[in-house]
């Protein structure tokens, strides 16, 4: 499996939600996560009642790849600033932030 498998499946489950996911260019940020994920408002009648939308960045890695030491400290970085930081590197990480 390969990273674009990963970002495929991401896009998938993103859209099935009725989100987006667009890919980030971080100019001279070396390090920051690959994509910014949007997910709507979604109401529900049931007990969970209405959820609010969300925005959060994902880095996408290649199964069993690890991330470098200057994208733990962008991640850290944007962190401190109260980004949710989300790291994938298979398909199951993708399917745990939908859990």
């Amino acid at each position: 499996m390969r990273e674009s498998d990963v970002e495929k499946h991401l896009t998938k489950r993103v859209k099935a939600f009725g989100g987006d996911v667009r890919k980030v260019t971080w100019i001279a940020h070396r390090g920051a996560p690959d994509r910014l994920v949007m997910l709507p408002e979604v109401v529900s009648n049931g007990p969970a009642g209405t959820i609010p939308a969300e925005r959060f960045l994902v880095e996408l890695k290649a199964p069993g790849k690890k991330l470098k030491a200057h994208q733990r400290r962008e991640h850290e970085r944007l962190r401190k600033y109260g980004w949710r930081i989300e790291v994938v590197d298979g398909i199951e990480d993708v399917e745990e932030l939908f859990r």
